[in-house]
């Protein structure tokens, strides 16, 4: 790891992981790319307005990077599902070209449990040799199953590239800003009446554990998660919110008409979502630690605590 590469520097895990490589010693150039700026710009980073799906062989050999970090993904759920297709997809398939024909030594990929899918039968815990079935009426989860299967085909043709993909489970810390987030946020939190605990990583974990992956090249599948986890009834009220739960077929309907309508102060996702609250969906962090040492700081409940203090 010398002169690295993020995409999608100005989202949310970009962005983090921007800040925490530009106070590496062992980074000379690090360079961020996205389709709007970052909302703070690290003193290392250079960032350049750049879309994803756009060819970057060019800017990868101009700037000699030996390292790419791919982390641009549509995470919050549009209504144009063929646009966010194409940003995740063609972008994905995109990075891989320019990687291989740009030299670069060492691509880590930042994927999410979300590809195992929701599903009643899923095992507990979920592990790195678990099937991916993200589900195919969630974009979000579809695409990152769709996703590591272009991954896993290019460590097939490329194995002189070093390739890391990470799956966390949702990242949560004192930063977080995303879809789960709002949701648990709003006064009044719709919920499936036989939801599951739910698993969350600390953004500091996360980071620590990308950083780990780049300075030693650890290559090869990793949950990234935190162990234990939380019921979402007493997360919603962690934050000072009223949970309201409701049976599943009321609960899809209600949300439904609210994700159609664009009544953000009801949802901010499609209906299938709410099946990661309905199904067990746990990850086992055991081979990453196994693989290299790497001690976690935070379980779940502590994490998400540390997000209530800041939320």
């Amino acid at each position: 790891m010398k002169n690295v590469l993020i995409t999608g520097v100005s989202g949310y895990l970009g962005g983090k992981i921007a800040a925490a490589l530009s106070e590496n010693d062992r980074v000379s150039k690090l360079i961020g790319i996205d389709i709007r700026e970052p909302g703070k710009c690290p003193e290392k980073l250079t960032f350049i307005n750049h879309d994803v799906r756009r060819p970057l062989t060019g800017m990868l050999q101009d700037y000699d990077i030996d390292t790419v970090v791919h982390a641009a993904y549509v995470l919050a759920p549009i209504h144009n599902k063929s646009l966010m297709e194409d940003i995740n997809i063609s972008g994905t398939k995109n990075v891989l070209a320019s990687s291989k024909t740009a030299g670069v030594s060492h691509l880590v990929y930042t994927s999410s449990t979300t590809a195992y899918g929701f599903h009643p039968d899923n095992p507990v815990p979920l592990k790195e040799e678990s099937p991916l079935r993200g589900n195919g009426d969630f974009t979000y989860a579809k695409n990152k199953k769709e996703i590591e299967s272009l991954m896993q085909e290019f460590v097939r043709e490329n194995s002189d590239i070093a390739v890391t993909i990470l799956r966390p489970c949702f990242v949560v810390g004192p930063g977080l800003d995303n879809i789960l987030a709002h949701h648990l946020k709003k006064k009044f939190v719709l919920l499936p009446d036989n939801h599951k605990p739910f698993q969350f990583v600390h953004e500091d974990d996360f980071l620590r554990a990308v950083v780990l992956c780049l300075e030693k090249t650890v290559s090869g599948i990793f949950n990234i998660a935190g162990k234990g986890t939380i019921e979402f009834t007493e997360a919603a009220r962690m934050l000072g919110n009223i949970p309201v739960l409701l049976p599943f077929k009321m609960a899809y309907i209600l949300n439904h008409i609210g994700w159609i309508l664009r009544l953000s102060f009801l949802t901010e996702f499609p209906s299938p979502m709410l099946n990661l609250v309905r199904y067990s969906w746990v990850a086992s962090p055991d081979r990453f630690v196994k693989k290299t040492g790497f001690t976690y700081q935070y379980d779940t409940r502590s994490a998400f605590e540390d997000f209530a203090r800041y939320g």
